[in-house]
């Protein structure tokens, strides 16, 4: 089985699912048995996007197993092989040697014999190093704060929907929730003014390429109202690599935190329901939970910073049609075999050379250009590889002083 190809089906079967289309529709698109998609389904309700990797196949007990004494044994009968001045050293000359001196009652398989002599150093694996791929990645630091936001699907008695948008501050942890009859820009703004409003504004918003985000355009050069709103308040859209949901994964360990600690241990009967408990978990998340993990390892304490949020007023002067506002939107991109990456609807050359390779591809609205960086390791420079002329459609306008950060900020914000 090829597991790539496996988990690119199911996901392709749970964003159908949760763009509406019923499940004869999904399964004359993917193929499959409604067993195997509801099964998929069910892991997804309840584990979130990592429930779609198979699970090991390795059997919980191996009651034949060999002891160390039988691997130590193959060893020393490999090298006695070895000083001999005529005959082969092979797994059959091996098997042969062990069945002639009854050192073993049970005679391994080749494969095992090969397998033990690699791990002893024996053998040397003729295989190639596989080549290793820098993932490059926002950096939050002191003085650059960085978002994660994405959302959850849950079902109502009735197939009514209940979408769960959380955002989570890096750093500390930070987490707020607003819950939603649907996914649409009207809903992601609500909830990311609302994370504004309280949380404070970031530097940078990682997020994916659902349509929430992106517009879901299907011309090129499209800026979409949500990054366009993210780019008037002076916030950085990072958008992560397509089908790649665990470059998120601190927000979908989120989605399945929500899940076992509040939507499984409570029916709701209607989404009026849903959205009046939805404050139980954010309240719990920072009471109980938030302080349970920062006495242990997994949160570090960090140095608090001022951080300015957006006032009331400020949210309400917002206009509903957002102009491109000047600066910058980010993308992880990996490189095809071609040496081509895709961003808003368009392909753009990198390198042959740099093919399965992630690259950071930067488009800077003020000066109308696409900036593509890479970076070999975490231990090497990043370097600027392409860059493109970007004609936006419309006229730039300025960054509004009121939403000017007061430091400086570092020109990348990434690969540091």
């Amino acid at each position: 089985m090829d597991e790539k190809h496996e988990r690119e089906l199911r996901r392709k079967a749970v964003r159908l699912s949760l763009a509406g289309l019923t499940p004869r529709a999904i399964l004359e698109r993917i193929g499959r048995s409604r067993r195997w998609l509801f099964k998929w389904l069910k892991r997804f309700e309840e584990e979130g996007w990592a429930a779609l990797k198979s699970a090991s196949r390795r059997p919980q007990s191996t009651p034949r197993q060999y002891t160390r004494q039988a691997h130590q044994l193959v060893t020393r009968v490999r090298q006695r092989l070895e000083k001999r001045k005529v005959g082969l050293v092979g797994a059959r000359s091996i098997q042969r040697e062990l069945r002639r001196t009854r050192l073993l009652r049970r005679i391994p398989a080749a494969a095992t014999l090969y397998r033990w002599l690699h791990t002893d150093g024996v053998l040397k694996s003729s295989r190639r190093k596989p080549v290793e791929i820098y993932r490059p990645h926002p950096t939050p630091a002191r003085r650059y704060m960085l978002h994660l936001m994405d959302w959850t699907l849950r079902y109502l008695e009735g197939g009514a929907k209940v979408y769960a948008f959380h955002t989570i501050e890096v750093t500390h942890r930070d987490l707020r929730q607003t819950v939603s009859p649907d996914k649409s820009y009207a809903s992601a703004r609500q909830h990311i003014l609302y994370v504004w409003h309280t949380l404070g504004v970031p530097d940078g918003l990682q997020i994916d390429n659902d349509s929430a985000f992106n517009g879901g355009h299907r011309a090129p050069r499209i800026i979409s109202q949500f990054v366009r709103l993210c780019l008037l308040v002076g916030v950085e859209p990072i958008f992560i690599p397509v089908e790649e949901p665990q470059w998120n994964g601190l927000v979908e360990g989120v989605h399945s935190l929500w899940a076992r600690s509040f939507w499984h241990r409570q029916h709701f009967r209607s989404f009026a329901h849903a959205r009046r408990a939805a404050p139980e978990f954010e309240s719990w998340y920072k009471r109980d939970y938030l302080l349970a993990q920062s006495d242990g390892m997994a949160v570090a304490p960090q140095p608090s910073i001022p951080r300015w949020r957006l006032t009331a007023q400020q949210v309400h002067a917002l206009p509903d049609q957002l102009p491109i506002t000047a600066g910058r939107i980010h993308f992880i991109r990996q490189v095809d075999p071609d040496g081509d990456i895709e961003l808003l609807e368009e392909t753009w050359h990198v390198h042959k050379r740099l093919a399965g390779q992630y690259v950071w591809a930067t488009v800077t609205t003020q000066n109308q250009r696409l900036s593509i960086y890479y970076r070999r390791a975490a231990n090497k420079p990043v370097r600027l590889v392409k860059t493109y002329h970007y004609a936006l459609p419309e006229p730039i306008v300025p960054l509004q002083p009121e939403f000017k950060q007061p430091y400086r900020r570092r020109r990348m914000c990434t690969m540091l």
